[in-house]
């Protein structure tokens, strides 16, 4: 038991003296510390200036050149009309859209040419009796001979009588042309408002007709859009387009036409007009545009050149990021000609080699170190 005794402390101690040199051993041993490159990542690209053709777009309506308030030109009674001279028919140019009881102006027309008749019958017998007077006259003195023994003043009045009897006949012509009404031009019709039997009298109301040959679109044009405008105007190809819907747009050439003149007075803007050529596509067989509908005009304005596209994105208080040699962020100040979708045309003062940052770091400032991450993005050019 006293042997235990002494050796239990001994080998206390020596174990003690071991699980020190241990920890201590264990506390000399360093770690390698690596540095921690802290520097935001971005990728790079290059860009090349271009020309850009301006797309101009606008909205407006569709309306008709022309529209007429059909009125009767003679008076009597309305004896037949058309079966598609209703609202909504479309009848052709010429084609008959109601007739006036004619017999009046038959019986007028006749009466007309009668006295037309008679009037150059009387022109024939007044030339036979001057010429008589003529040879007679070659047998008399001179001093006998006067105008009225010619016969002069009868043949005047003769004439003028043929004159005022033809002016009559062609009254009574046109009278009788009016009887029956047909339309001006290819027309929609908008309203009638007489029937079979109806009695008109001269400037009745009959019908609202719309032109449906032709039709325009006066569309606004805003101050940004202006500055792109072509010098010249008319003529201009564009597209007038109607959305129905879904995914399909009904889509017709048209023209440039003409400006309006002036600026709104409210808004500023000014007004173009574009025409789109058989809307209801009667003889060319195209899809249909009615009167009304609103509609989308585009059309090709200036081209302008040495711009750049860039992603709007990409900048930030007016200004573009560029990297200098030794991949620090310098900021280029740029002017914003155009935004075009998602994207700027700009003008800036880079060059063809010059690095342009197309990954932003989240707060980027002038001379900021950044690590430029292999592989360059590409900016893909769109089609204007």
């Amino acid at each position: 038991m006293k042997l235990i005794r002494v050796i239990l402390p001994i080998a206390i101690i020596v174990l003690g003296i071991g699980a020190m040199k241990t920890v201590t051993a264990l506390g000399d041993t360093t770690e390698e510390n690596e540095s921690v490159d802290t520097r935001p990542t971005v990728r790079v690209t290059q860009l090349k200036p271009e020309s850009f053709a301006i797309n101009i777009e606008a909205f407006g309506e569709l309306a008709p050149l022309e529209s007429t308030r059909l009125a009767a030109q003679v008076s009597g009674e309305v004896v037949e009309w058309n079966p598609t001279f209703v609202a909504g028919g479309i009848v052709k140019r010429g084609e008959m859209l109601f007739s006036i009881e004619k017999d009046a102006y038959t019986a007028a027309l006749l009466q007309a040419e009668s006295a037309l008749a008679n009037a150059q019958a009387a022109l024939i017998e007044e030339k036979a009796l001057a010429n008589v007077a003529e040879r007679e006259a070659a047998t008399l003195p001179n001093s006998r001979v006067t105008d009225l023994y010619l016969r002069k003043p009868q043949i005047l009045s003769a004439e003028a009588a043929v004159k005022a009897a033809q002016a009559q006949m062609k009254i009574a012509k046109r009278d009788l042309a009016n009887t029956e009404v047909v339309a001006p031009y290819d027309a929609l019709i908008v309203s009638r408002s007489i029937g079979k039997g109806d009695f008109l009298t001269v400037g009745t109301s009959a019908a609202t007709l719309y032109n449906v040959e032709v039709g325009e679109v006066t569309f606004p044009l805003a101050r940004f859009d202006q500055a792109f405008l072509p010098e010249a105007l008319n003529g201009i190809e564009a597209t007038v387009s109607l959305l129905n819907g879904t995914t399909d747009e009904i889509k017709r050439s048209a023209t440039i036409v003409r400006d309006s003149g002036i600026y709104d007075s409210a808004t500023r803007m000014t007004h173009l007009v574009a025409r789109v050529n058989d809307p209801y596509g009667l003889t060319t067989q195209q899809p249909v545009l009615r009167f009304g509908a609103y509609t989308k005009v585009s059309f090709t304005g200036k081209t302008i050149d040495n711009v750049y596209r860039i992603p709007q994105e990409l900048i930030t208080r007016r200004q573009l990021w560029i990297l200098d040699e030794a991949d620090k962020l310098v900021a280029k100040p740029v002017e914003v000609v155009r935004e075009v979708d998602s994207e700027f045309l700009i003008r800036v003062d880079i060059a063809a080699d010059d690095r342009i940052v197309m990954t932003l770091p989240e707060y980027p400032q002038n001379g900021m170190a950044v690590k430029v991450i292999e592989g360059a993005d590409k900016l893909v050019a769109k089609q204007p």
